[in-house]
């Protein structure tokens, strides 16, 4: 049986070499929060999980995988569209290893933030045990394909980074400690000053290619409007002035980071606008509703609030902006992934 493993083995490695070489970017490596999280948070102590009906009714096979949605979600779309796999694996899933991590690995946590008393909120990864595991996957993929492969392949692929909406949302509008501490204005240079050092860590480590997220128009979200009774449940809009004027210090960041490290090729990703689009004529883009989610009443479930058994979850996801309260539709995913492939990342396909 051992001569028969050794063989297969080596020929399962010599096929992932084949894939990496063929493609133009090699692996999707995936840092954030519950924009990109696949099921990291399954498997750490957390409230913050979706590993359940109804959420994943329409991924395939119509499993609740962790993913905050009710199909899959950008990075499982951006890595299909390098020409990889159809979904990024959450690295502590124990269902894949790390041949299955050599295209593709996700350290994202939903409910974390650059800051990391915001993964203290609902006790989650905060950002510096992601870099830990990613330097644990390092070592396992040099283990696995030799340290001149692993290089390549850590140097060349895609690092798509989307976190901070969290930061604001759970952390300095809901606890009073960063109120105390920072200015709002204040508190987006904090956080920018926070992204700046965790890109140069793992530019340090080696990453060259990635993408900066910003966040999206906060003050839309559905768990957002719903807490807005003054103004009818319109959206908020001081939360949408704040993303703005934080999008463009994001912005100015990556500018900076370019110019400033050798060989970096670091793009903004601009998901405010397209979403906002959405969000205002929903109508124009196939939707029925933009103002609450698909799951439960739509204004304030997500996680363990998305009663499978609840009479008020919508049967057709697609006519609906928003999964839950917090997250979009896997149609909504699409739209965004697919404006953004024809513009941030263009230049990886």
């Amino acid at each position: 049986m051992r001569n028969l493993l050794v063989p297969w083995l080596f020929l399962v490695q010599t096929l992932v070499v084949v894939a990496i070489s063929g493609a133009k970017v090699p692996a999707v490596i995936v840092f954030g929060d519950s924009s990109l999280d696949s099921g990291n948070n399954n498997f750490i102590p957390t409230i913050a999980r979706s590993n359940f009906a109804p959420y994943g009714k329409d991924f395939p096979g119509g499993q609740a995988t962790g993913r905050f949605c009710n199909g899959r979600i950008p990075s499982d779309m951006i890595s299909e569209a390098l020409g990889l796999k159809p979904t990024v694996p959450a690295y502590l899933d124990p269902m894949y290893n790390i041949s299955d991590f050599a295209v593709g690995v996700c350290f994202a946590s939903a409910g974390t933030g650059y800051d990391n008393t915001t993964s203290d909120v609902v006790d989650v990864i905060p950002l510096w045990k992601e870099v830990e595991y990613y330097k644990e996957y390092q070592k396992k993929l040099k283990a696995y394909l030799g340290d001149r492969k692993a290089k390549k392949i850590l140097n060349e692929a895609l690092y798509l980074i989307s976190i901070g909406t969290n930061d604001f949302l759970e952390n300095y509008y809901t606890l009073p400690n960063r109120r105390s501490q920072f200015t709002v204005n204040q508190y987006q240079d904090f956080i920018i000053g926070l992204a700046e050092d965790f890109v140069k860590t793992i530019y340090a480590l080696g990453a060259r290619r990635m993408s900066l997220t910003g966040v999206p128009p906060m003050g839309c979200l559905p768990l957002e409007r719903t807490t807005n009774i003054m103004e009818d449940h319109a959206c908020m809009e001081e939360y949408n002035i704040v993303a703005l004027e934080y999008n463009g210090k994001l912005k100015g960041l990556v500018a900076k980071l370019n110019r400033e490290l050798p060989g970096l090729d670091v793009v903004f990703a601009d998901a405010y606008h397209v979403l906002l689009r959405l969000i205002k004529k929903p109508s124009l883009y196939g939707f029925e509703e933009s103002k609450t989610g698909c799951c439960g009443t739509g204004r304030f479930e997500m996680s363990f609030l998305c009663d499978p058994y609840s009479p008020f979850t919508c049967q057709d996801a697609d006519k609906y902006v928003f999964w839950d309260a917090f997250h979009p539709s896997e149609k909504t995913n699409r739209m965004i992934t697919d404006h953004l492939l024809k513009t941030s990342f263009a230049k990886f396909l």
